[in-house]
C-alpha cells in the first residue's frame, strides 16, 4: 500500500503547468475507452458477454496490466518465476477486463465525460466524470504512463484501483503465494462469466 501511495504522490508532485493537452496520448486513450463504454451500454447494457465483446479490445490496449499487477502484488512479485509472472499477468488481464465489462451494467444510460488532462514528469492524469441515469456523479481520474497506457484509476481523487486490488490479493497471496493468487483470479473471473443475468 505504501508503494502505491508513493507512486501516486510522485505523479501529483511532478505536475507540469498547463492542464490541457489535446495531443496527450493518455487523453486519446481515455476518449477512445469512453467511446467504447458508451457504445456498449447505449441499449441498456446488454449481456456481460456482449459488453465484453464491445469493450474488451479497447480495454486490452488501454491498460498496462503488467505494471498494475506488479504494484498490486508488491515485493512478492520479484520472487515469482517468469512462468508464474506470465500466468498471473494473463489471469489479471482477463479478470480486469471482465470486471470492467461487468461494472458497465450499472452505467447503462449514463454519461461519460472527459474533462481534460494534466501532464506529469512520469506520465499524465486524465480527469473524467461519470454520471449515472439517476444523476449520481463520480470523479474518475486515469493515471497513465508516458505512452498513454493507464496504470491506475482513482475514484473521487483518492480511491486507487491498484490499492484496492492489493487489498483483495493479500489473503490469496498469504495463503498460497503465486499459485494461490492465480487460482483466486481465475475463479473470480469464471464466477462473473457464469453468473445468471439479473432480470
Amino acid at each position: 500500500m505504501r508503494l502505491i501511495r508513493s507512486v501516486i504522490v510522485a505523479l501529483a508532485l511532478s505536475a507540469a503547468p498547463g492542464a490541457w493537452a489535446a495531443d496527450e496520448p493518455a487523453l486519446t486513450t481515455v476518449k477512445t475507452l469512453y467511446g467504447s463504454f458508451e457504445a456498449a451500454v447505449k441499449d441498456g447494457g446488454s449481456t456481460l458477454q456482449q459488453r465484453l465483446d464491445a469493450v474488451g479490445p479497447t480495454l486490452e490496449r488501454s491498460f498496462d496490466y503488467p505494471a498494475m499487477l506488479r504494484l498490486a502484488v508488491g515485493q512478492s512479485w520479484a520472487g515469482f518465476t517468469p512462468e508464474q509472472q506470465g500466468e498471473l499477468t494473463e489471469a489479471f488481464r482477463r479478470n480486469f477486463v471482465t470486471t470492467y465489462a461487468n461494472r458497465l451494467k450499472q452505467a447503462a444510460g449514463g454519461k461519460f465525460e472527459v474533462l481534460g488532462s494534466e501532464r506529469r514528469a512520469s506520465g499524465s492524469i486524465v480527469q473524467t466524470k461519470v454520471t449515472t441515469p439517476d444523476n449520481d456523479e463520480s470523479q474518475i481520474d486515469f493515471v497513465a504512463n508516458p505512452e498513454g497506457q493507464v496504470i491506475d484509476v482513482l475514484l473521487n481523487g483518492n480511491v486507487s484501483e491498484v490499492a484496492s486490488q492489493r487489498t483483495l490479493f493479500n489473503q490469496p497471496l498469504k495463503a498460497g503465494g503465486a499459485d494461490g493468487l492465480l487460482k483466486f483470479l481465475r475463479q473470480r473471473t469464471e464466477t462473473m462469466l457464469s453468473a445468471k443475468p439479473t432480470p
